[in-house]
C-alpha cells in the first residue's frame, strides 16, 4: 500500500522524526514546570547566576524522553551495537543528571560516573578514534592512545557542553545546530539510525528553547540536559571521525572529518580551553565556577540573552561555512586547517579579553564614582548648619 511505502522512506522518517519529537517535548514541558514549582525543584540563585528568579531545572527529563521516544519508532536495523549502547549510557548519565539537580553530587562522583558511561560505548561497542588523518604528522594511534584519546574526547564535550549553560538558549541553541549538522553528514553517508537519533534530538532542543526563553513559563536543561546533549554529541562526533578512517580509498569519506567535526563544536570547545587556561593562570582549579565565560561577558556588558545566544551561535556557524569553504573548494591540508582553527582561536581569546577588560574598567569607575558620592555627602554633612539671623 501506498502510505506503507511512504512510512519506509526514509526521509519522511528523519521528517516525522523531528515533529515528533518537538511536539513531545513542548506538551511535555508545562507538565514538567508545574510538577517542579509543586514540589519545589528550582534551580537555587548563586552569586555567578545570570538569573535572579527560582526557575524550574529539569528540561532534560523532556529531551530525554523526546529524544528515545522518536528513535524507537522506527526500525533501524544497521544500527550497530555501539548505538545500542550509547542509549545505555544516556539512560545512567539520565540518573545521575536527575539526581544531581534535585541533591547535587560532587564533581568527582560526576566525573567517575561520566568515564565509566563512555567507556561503556568505547570498550564494549569497539568505538575509539584510531587515526588522526595526519594532524602534526600523526595517523594511526595505538590501542592505549586511542583509547585514552577517546576518554578524553567525551568527557571534554561532555563538560564544555555544560559549561556554556550558563545563559539563556545558549546550551540549546548550540545543540540544536550541531545535532542537525551531524544528522546531515550520517543521512549523506547513509547511516540512517544516527541521522534519526540526530534530528531526533533537535526536534527536542527546539521544544526546549521554546520555554527556555519563555518569561512566564522559563524552564533550564539542568545537569540531566546537559549530560545527554553532551554525551550525544560527544557520540556523533566520534563515530563521525571514525567511519570517516578510509577516506584514502573512498571518495564519499572525508579526509578532515576531525577538522570538522571539531569545527561544529567549535563554541564549547574554544570556550572551555579557553577557561581552563584563565583557571591555572589565576591559580584557582580549572572545575572551579565563575563569571568569565563569553556568554557571561555579553550579558555583563549589556546584551540581552537572546542577542548574547544569537552573536554566539552566528560565529559558530561563519566558522563552520569557512572551514567547509576552505576545505571543499581551496582543498587546504589538515594542518592548514588547524592552523586557521588555532588563528581563530587566539582572535576569540582576544576578544574576549578585551571585552573582559570593558567589564573591569566599568566597575572600576563605578566604585570610585560611590567613593567620590560617599566623601561628598560626608563633607556636607560635616558642615555647621547656619545660624539664624
Amino acid at each position: 500500500m501506498d502510505y506503507i511505502k511512504i512510512l519506509d522512506d526514509k526521509d519522511f522518517q528523519l521528517l516525522i522524526s523531528f515533529v515528533v519529537s518537538l511536539f513531545i517535548t513542548i506538551t511535555a514541558i508545562p507538565v514538567i514546570i508545574n510538577i517542579s514549582r509543586l514540589k519545589d525543584l528550582m534551580a537555587e540563585i548563586k552569586s555567578r547566576s545570570s538569573h535572579k528568579k527560582l526557575t524550574p531545572t529539569l528540561g532534560g527529563v523532556a529531551i530525554f524522553a523526546a529524544t528515545l521516544i522518536t528513535y524507537f519508532i522506527w526500525d533501524n536495523p544497521k544500527e550497530g551495537h555501539d548505538l545500542h549502547l550509547t542509549i545505555s549510557a544516556i539512560i545512567i548519565l539520565f540518573f545521575l543528571g536527575i539526581k544531581d539537580d534535585i541533591l547535587i553530587l560532587s564533581p568527582k562522583k560526576k566525573l567517575l560516573i561520566q568515564i565509566a558511561a563512555s567507556l561503556l560505548v568505547i570498550s564494549l561497542g569497539n568505538l575509539q578514534v584510531s587515526n588522526l588523518y595526519g594532524l602534526l604528522g600523526l595517523t594511526q594511534l595505538s590501542y592505549n592512545v586511542g583509547l585514552l584519546t577517546t576518554i578524553f574526547i567525551f568527557i571534554s564535550l561532555i563538560n564544555a557542553i555544560n559549561l556554556i549553560d550558563g545563559i539563556d538558549g545558549l546550551a540549546g541553541s548550540v545543540g540544536l545546530f550541531a545535532s542537525l549538522m551531524f544528522s546531515y553528514l550520517f543521512y549523506k553517508l547513509g547511516m540512517y539510525a544516527q541521522a534519526t537519533l540526530a534530528v531526533s534530538l533537535s526536534g527536542s532542543l527546539l521544544g526546549f528553547l521554546r520555554y527556555n526563553w519563555s518569561t512566564k513559563n522559563k524552564i533550564f536543561m539542568g545537569d540531566t540536559g546537559s549530560l545527554i546533549v553532551g554525551f550525544l554529541l560527544s557520540y556523533f562526533a566520534i563515530k563521525y571521525v571514525v567511519i570517516n578512517n578510509n577516506f584514502q580509498v573512498n571518495p564519499m569519506l572525508s579526509k578532515d572529518a576531525p577538522l570538522f567535526a571539531l569545527s561544529i563544536l567549535i563554541l564549547p570547545v574554544f570556550d572551555t580551553i579557553r577557561m581552563f587556561f584563565i583557571r591555572l593562570i589565576e591559580g584557582k582549579s580549572p572545575f572551579e565556577g565563575d563569571r568569565k565565560h563569553l556568554h557571561h561577558v555579553l550579558i555583563d556588558i549589556g546584551f540581552s540573552h537572546k542577542i548574547a545566544t544569537a552573536l554566539l551561535l552566528f560565529f559558530n556557524i561563519i566558522i563552520v561555512s569557512v572551514f567547509t569553504y576552505l576545505s571543499n573548494y581551496r582543498k587546504e591540508s589538515n594542518n592548514k586547517l588547524l592552523l586557521y582553527l588555532a588563528i581563530v582561536f587566539a582572535i576569540y581569546c582576544t576578544i574576549s579579553y578585551l571585552l573582559s577588560k570593558k567589564i573591569d574598567k566599568a566597575l572600576v569607575d563605578r566604585v570610585k564614582f560611590r567613593e567620590v558620592n560617599k566623601v561628598e555627602r560626608l563633607r556636607i554633612n560635616e558642615q555647621p548648619e547656619a545660624s539664624e539671623n
